[in-house]
């Protein structure tokens, strides 16, 4: 059976650029803040912005960067800046497994989908990123899936991805019970600059959905 929800919802922002989002992301309560390494991105960094981004990020907030069909080397060599790799392409178990940080897995949820499949493949994975399905777009699409497709089996934690905003974060966890939440264009002003507004909403709605869940 999937793991029990924990007593807290762990939050993780993702597509960051600018020092100031990185700031205001960790003063929301970010467990975790997520860097695109994918050139095809709209908030994308390169590796030396990756460096000044990540050494802004304090002690017990995660740094993950998110990466699609890298090659090794490049997964190496910024990895050196990260605490968690996301793995976003066709990459296989084995390539996931081959580096040096603990990692996850994000899984486009196609209509064909296997994720309890999916869960033993890719075992050594922290957790299962699910995220929407777009053909040729490998995140980031700003739209939500059908979370009743999540099935009650899945023996992975859940970060639950795609489509997410302060205005329905709270539905999500009622309905899915994830371990994490991870939003990214719902909490913009624009595409990879953040609004401090909207990652505190974001954050207190997360907040108050625990609270009520828990009674």
């Amino acid at each position: 059976m999937r793991l029990s929800q924990p007593v807290r919802t762990r939050i993780k922002f993702c597509g960051l650029t600018r020092e100031q989002d990185v700031t205001d992301a960790v003063a929301a309560g970010a467990d975790a803040l997520g860097f695109v390494l994918w050139p095809g991105s709209r908030r994308h960094v390169d590796e030396e912005r990756l460096a000044a981004l990540a050494a802004c990020v304090p002690a017990f907030v995660t740094r993950v960067g998110l990466f699609v069909d890298a090659s090794p080397e490049f997964v190496v060599r910024a990895s050196r800046h990260l605490d968690l790799l996301q793995f976003h392409g066709e990459e296989s178990p084995a390539f996931c497994a081959g580096f040096e940080r603990p990692w996850i897995k994000a899984l486009r949820m196609r209509d064909d989908i296997d994720l309890c499949g999916a869960a033993e493949a890719y075992a050594g994975a922290q957790a299962l990123l699910l995220d929407a399905y777009r053909p040729g777009v490998p995140g980031g699409t700003g739209e939500t899936f059908d979370w009743s497709r999540i099935p009650a089996s899945l023996t992975k934690p859940v970060i639950l991805a795609g489509g997410l905003s302060p205005g329905n974060v709270a539905d999500a966890i009622e309905r899915v019970h994830p371990f994490a939440v991870d939003v990214s264009g719902g909490v913009e002003a624009e595409p990879g600059c953040k609004d401090s507004r909207l990652l505190s909403a974001f954050a207190t709605a997360v907040t108050q959905a625990d609270r009520k869940r828990l009674g």
